[in-house]
């Protein structure tokens, strides 16, 4: 299986399908490498075209979710861990920004212009939800802490290219490229690129109803950005494929920040746990 992950709060999480590691740099300059208890395999539904999008989708999700709480008390074990309670409303309100910001919003706002061309509604409704998105991330890149994630986010890319290429250490990896195009931000404006071509079969420009709509059509929009990015890791020169993957990893320039061999460090560690095969222990190195 290939290595995907995920940076986190000063770490990263990789996993290859089945094993999961959390490696994060603790306040003490100490490397903690932990495995993520979690089950990520169901093969019988991973087997199914177009099912195994959404179900890929929300155990993304929920894996994601798990490795930066874990990550976040390994890194500064002396902060009182957040409840369930709250760590759920975190998870809701980022839910709603999601769906209401860049789901929902744009076509709203399209509907009070009253644009009666349903193909033009479309379009005028995708361009500003790829606008919100891109001012999104552009703006949350700004914050330190945000800034830090993005060079962890670069670090983790950098050591899975020089993994891949077979030499997985801080100068190999310091040498490849931060951008990687099974990343998740690809994944997220393939995803708005997919929801204007989906969304354009709804024959009404009712507002309502096209809100409705959009959101009993987002497991097939998920559905279909998970194929197209399967089928483009495994034919990476496919000229059809280029102009919609290509923005992708244009906009990973806004989600990954160059690391420092210290931040590279960490990475290397989650992956030299993980491909060593100890994923049923802790472990904890000093830098």
């Amino acid at each position: 299986m290939p290595i995907g992950g995920q940076a986190v709060i000063e770490g990263v999480m990789l996993h290859d399908g089945g094993r999961v590691v959390v490696a994060v740099r603790t306040s003490e300059g100490e490397i903690r490498v932990e495995p993520l208890p979690t089950k990520l395999s169901v093969p019988r539904l991973e087997a199914i075209p177009f099912l195994r999008g959404p179900f890929k989708l929300v155990q993304t999700l929920a894996l994601g979710w798990a490795a930066l709480q874990r990550s976040a008390e390994l890194a500064h074990p002396e902060e009182a861990p957040a409840s369930r309670w709250e760590f759920l409303a975190v998870i809701l309100s980022v839910v709603g920004v999601l769906v209401g910001g860049f789901m929902l919003l744009p076509a709203y706002l399209v509907g009070l212009a009253g644009i009666g061309n349903r193909i033009l509604f479309n379009l005028v409704e995708g361009g500003i939800r790829v606008a919100l998105f891109v001012a999104y991330l552009g703006g949350i890149s700004f914050l330190p802490d945000i800034r830090r994630v993005f060079q962890y986010h670069g670090a983790e890319h950098k050591v899975v290219h020089a993994h891949e290429e077979g030499e997985a250490s801080v100068p190999a990896a310091r040498g490849r490229s931060p951008i990687h195009p099974r990343c998740g931000t690809s994944f997220l404006l393939l995803f708005v690129v997919v929801a204007i071509l989906v969304f354009s079969l709804i024959p009404t420009t009712n507002v309502w109803i096209r809100l409705g709509g959009r959101l009993l059509l987002l497991p097939v929009v998920a559905g279909l950005t998970y194929e197209i990015l399967r089928y483009g890791s495994r034919h990476p020169r496919a000229w059809w494929l280029r102009p919609l993957l290509g923005p992708g990893l244009i906009l990973q320039r806004l989600t990954t920040r160059e690391p420092s061999d210290d931040q590279i460090e960490v990475a290397l560690a989650a992956l030299r746990y993980m491909t060593d095969g100890a994923s049923e222990r802790s472990a904890s190195t000093t830098a």
